[in-house]
Parts: C-alpha cells; sequence; structure tokens
C-alpha cells in the first residue's frame, strides 16, 4: 500500500473517529441540548436579551427482569415484569444581562437547573390463578383456592438540583 494511501486512510479514520467521538458524550449524559435563538431578535431590536437554553432527555428503556418461579404457584412472581427506564429531568440555563446596579463587576444574572438523572420503574402485575399445583393425595389433581392479584406500583427517583448566581460577562 502506498504511503499516500495509508495518509488517505488515517485521516479519514481519524476523521470518523472524532465525529463518534463528539457524538458520544450527548448520548452518553442522557440529554440533548436545546439552544433557544435570540440572537436575530438582539440585532434586530439592538437590545441585550437573555441567553436560554435547555436540555432535553433521552429515554432508555432498560431489560426487565427474568420471571420468579415461587413454590406452590402456577405462574411466575411477576406476571407483567417491571421495565426499568433510565432517563433525566430537563434541564435549563438562562443568563440576563443587567445594568450596573448591583456593584462593579456583575454584568449578568445566570440561572441553571442541570439535568438530573431520574430513575423509573413501569407498573406491573402479579397473579396466581384459582388452582394449586397437582396434588399426589388427590389423584394429581389440582386444587381450587382463592385467586391473587397485585399490581406492582410505578418508581420514581431524582435528586433535581440548581443553581442562581451573578457574574461579569
Amino acid at each position: 500500500m502506498k504511503s499516500t494511501t495509508r495518509t488517505l486512510a488515517v485521516a479519514v479514520l481519524t476523521g470518523v473517529a472524532a465525529a463518534v467521538g463528539a457524538a458520544a458524550p450527548a448520548v452518553a449524559a442522557g440529554t440533548v441540548p436545546v439552544p433557544v435563538p435570540l440572537d436575530g431578535v438582539e440585532k434586530s431590536l439592538n437590545v441585550s436579551l437573555p441567553k436560554v437554553g435547555g436540555e432535553l432527555p433521552v429515554l432508555t428503556p432498560g431489560v426487565p427482569e427474568g420471571p420468579r418461579y415461587v413454590e406452590g404457584q402456577m405462574l411466575p412472581a411477576s406476571t407483567l415484569p417491571q421495565v426499568p427506564m433510565g432517563a433525566a429531568l430537563p434541564g435549563l440555563s438562562a443568563e440576563a444581562p443587567l445594568p450596573q446596579v448591583v456593584g462593579k463587576g456583575f454584568d449578568e444574572a445566570r440561572g441553571s437547573v442541570p439535568a438530573a438523572d431520574l430513575r423509573t420503574l413501569t407498573p406491573g402485575l402479579s397473579v396466581d390463578t384459582p388452582l394449586t399445583a397437582p396434588n399426589s393425595e388427590v389423584f394429581g389433581l389440582p386444587m381450587l383456592k382463592e385467586p391473587r392479584a397485585a399490581v406492582l406500583t410505578p418508581l420514581l427517583q431524582t435528586a433535581p438540583t440548581g443553581v442562581l448566581g451573578l457574574g461579569s460577562m
């Protein structure tokens, strides 16, 4: 292989690796940044407007827990399993210009609520039939019993935070 071909191949692979590397943080974080474009309004009105942006979550479904068989029941313990979902709460950030009222060096007010990790489980269902397992005392026939049903409640866990401050531009 010629050196020019090798150089071209290395350049292409480096470019692809850089593109994948640049896209990886957005996927790894679980959020997609969403800027709010206000530059056109600032230029047309000749006014300083706040800079606003946000982060939208990307849902990532997990793997549900497998069936758990319980002795004495004909159906597994969680008939309709709970599915874990990983995501993030939406984030918001804003920077607003301030006049020199607060003091020297304070030119803007900043506020941000970063995207917070969110852990959820969907509702599930656990039921049992009104029959027991085959009983050897009754010639291998199942006996009647009370049916059971339970709804597995959904789960929602998160810890959101926020930051407010004054700064210079």
